[in-house]
C-alpha cells in the first residue's frame, strides 16, 4: 500500500473509532464495565487492521516512519491503555462511603504523577515539540541503549514498535485518565455538572438536526473547552440545558454530511436572518 495512502486509511479509521467509542458510552451509561469492554474490542480490531498493514509496509522516508510512529500509532494505543485503566479501576472500585470513593480515585491519580516523575525527560521533550532525538526514538531498530529504555523493550513486536512511540501512548492515556479521575473526584464532593438541579426555563423550538448542525459547527472550531472536549458531551450538556432529546445524533451528522444541497443549511439560515435584521436596522 502506498504511504499517503495508509496515512488517509488510519485517519478515517480513527474518526470512525472515535464515533464508535462515544456511541457506546452513550449507549450504556449505567454500564461502565460493559462499555469499556465493548470500548476495548472495537480498539483491538482497528489495531489489529493496522498492524497486519504496517508489518508488511516499507515506509517512503524516515520522516514518515517518525510520523506513523509519533502521531499515528500513539492515538490507539492510547486508547487501548485508557479504556484498559477504566476497565480495571471500575472493576476494583470499592463499594464504600464517598470519602473512601475519594480516597481511592486520588491513589489512582497519585499513580499518574509517580508516571510523570520517572519519565519527566521524556515529557519535556514531547511537550516542547522536540525533534532532535526523533530518528533514535521513532524509527524502528534505532534505539540507543544509552538513552533511558523500556525494560520490556526486547518483547516489542520489532515490525510495529520503536523505543518510545509506547511512552506517548502512555502520556496521551494518562491526560485522559487524569481528566476522568477529577471528574470523578468530583462527583464524589457533589460537584457534577451533568446532574442539574433546576430544570432550564430554555427549550429549544427549531429542528434538531439544525441544532446539532450548529453544535458540530461550534465544536470543530473548538468552541467549547478550546477543544479538549468530546462532542458527546457538548450533545449532552445541550440536551438537558435546552429540554430537548436529540437521539441518534451521528445519524443526523450522517444525514447533514449526506445532503446533495446545501449540508449546512441551517447555518446559512442564521446568516441571513443576521445580515437581514443588521440590513433593516440601518435603514
Amino acid at each position: 500500500m502506498e504511504v499517503q495512502l495508509f496515512f488517509k486509511k488510519c485517519k478515517k479509521l480513527q474518526e470512525e473509532l472515535s464515533e464508535k467509542l462515544e456511541m457506546i458510552e452513550l449507549t450504556t451509561p449505567e454500564d461502565r464495565i460493559g462499555c469499556y469492554e465493548k470500548s476495548l474490542m472495537e480498539i483491538d480490531a482497528a489495531v489489529r487492521l493496522i498492524k497486519s498493514i504496517v508489518s508488511g509496509l516499507e515506509f517512503s522516508s524516515v520522516a514518515n516512519e517518525i510520523y506513523f510512529f509519533k502521531e499515528i500509532k500513539p492515538f490507539f494505543i492510547a486508547r487501548f491503555i485508557y479504556y484498559s485503566n477504566l476497565l480495571s479501576i471500575e472493576a476494583a472500585k470499592p463499594n464504600a462511603g464517598q470519602l473512601n470513593l475519594k480516597e481511592y480515585y486520588s491513589c489512582e491519580l497519585e499513580a499518574l504523577k509517580d508516571f510523570y516523575q520517572q519519565h519527566i525527560d521524556f515529557y519535556e521533550y514531547y511537550r516542547r515539540k522536540a525533534a532532535f532525538l526523533d530518528q533514535k526514538y521513532f524509527v524502528r531498530n534505532q534505539f540507543d541503549l544509552k538513552t533511558k529504555l523500556e525494560p520490556g523493550l526486547y518483547n516489542y513486536d520489532e515490525k510495529f514498535a520503536t523505543s518510545h512511540d509506547y511512552l506517548i501512548a502512555q502520556i496521551l492515556a494518562n491526560d485522559l485518565l487524569e481528566k476522568y479521575l477529577l471528574k470523578s473526584i468530583n462527583e464524589t464532593e457533589g460537584y457534577v455538572y451533568e446532574k442539574l438541579n433546576d430544570k432550564s426555563p430554555l427549550y429549544w423550538s427549531s429542528s434538531k438536526s439544525g441544532l446539532v448542525e450548529l453544535l458540530y459547527a461550534l465544536y470543530q472550531t473548538r468552541c467549547f473547552n478550546g477543544g479538549n472536549i468530546e462532542f458527546s458531551e457538548v450533545i449532552r450538556f445541550t440536551e438537558k440545558s435546552l429540554n430537548v432529546n436529540l437521539g441518534n445524533f451521528y445519524k443526523t451528522l450522517h444525514e447533514i454530511k449526506s445532503r446533495k444541497i446545501n449540508r449546512t443549511k441551517f447555518l446559512q439560515l442564521l446568516s441571513n436572518h443576521l445580515n437581514q435584521l443588521f440590513t433593516d436596522s440601518d435603514q
